[in-house]
């Protein structure tokens, strides 16, 4: 039968790709825990308390320090398929545009019920790195977007979050709105993960899946470690459905996602202000 000429190794790597490709908010979160993780599983993750520096002197650096650990899991306890028919396996095989462009909708869809999931968890962020709130939105256009992810970037600050690695990802009105900021340095083009820029140390990005509370957008700025996301297509398979005559390609992905440094993540409560 053809669907046994299925090459699932192949097209698994090319679903991959793909996925990662489409991924905004995935990419910009801890994936150091990335492997062979299967739904169910509990990553472990470990973290240290701060390091005391002190003067040396005639007494040497004295008994060493204890430093505390802790233990943080994360849960694999998200688990989504896909699931479509295909006419012939071994055309489409033979026609690696048709397979390839399939598979890369999967992962687009995939992905994007991902980054839902990631961008979600902005609810454990720390009060003190909040901007505005759902009763009291701050009101955006683009005359303060700019200045308002740069006091967003001072919040980061504050927290001792490290320069390196921060970013923010706004929906497209607030690229629309930094667009009309001169200060805002523009690129010629979208790229396919969402970058557009920067803002002083922050990295900027959009996505559509910026969270919304009763019409209200959640701006959300942080640093790579914050968030750990662990993530694997689990399984993809050729089959023959028993009430059609045609062949159709299954695929698992699980994953899960924790904000394990609360004070990595800093939230903006926006009304984005309409403007013609």
């Amino acid at each position: 039968m053809a669907y046994e000429k299925f090459i699932p190794v192949v097209w698994s790597t090319k679903l991959n790709e793909a996925y990662r490709k489409s991924l905004v908010f995935g990419n910009l979160v801890n994936t150091d825990y990335q492997g062979d993780v299967k739904y169910g599983n509990t990553v472990k993750i470990n973290s240290f308390g701060e390091v005391t520096i002190g003067d040396y002197g005639k007494n040497g650096v004295g008994d060493p320090e204890q430093i505390d650990g802790s233990q943080t899991e994360l849960k694999i306890d998200q688990a989504k398929y896909f699931n479509f028919k295909v006419e012939d396996i071994d055309a489409a095989q033979a026609n690696v545009n048709l397979l390839s462009g399939q598979l890369k909708e999967a992962a687009y869809q995939l992905a994007d019920v991902t980054d839902q999931f990631i961008a979600n968890l902005y609810t454990g962020v720390d009060s003190k790195n909040t901007m505005g709130t759902d009763e009291d939105p701050m009101r955006i256009d683009s005359q303060n977007l700019y200045n308002r992810l740069v006091s967003l970037n001072v919040k980061l600050s504050e927290a001792d979050v490290p320069k390196q690695g921060r970013w923010v990802v706004l929906p497209e009105a607030g690229h629309g709105l930094l667009q009309k900021d001169p200060r805002f340095s523009k690129f010629p083009e979208v790229l396919y993960d969402g970058y557009i820029g920067n803002v002083g140390s922050l990295k900027v990005f959009t996505s559509n899946n910026c969270p919304m509370v009763d019409g209200k957008y959640k701006i959300i700025a942080g640093h790579s470690s914050a968030i750990s996301f662990a993530s694997q297509i689990d399984s993809l398979e050729a089959y023959r459905p028993e009430r059609f005559f045609a062949d159709a390609i299954k695929g698992l992905q699980v994953y899960g996602a924790k904000l394990v440094k609360p004070k990595g993540i800093a939230v903006l409560t926006a009304s984005f202000m309409s403007e013609v």
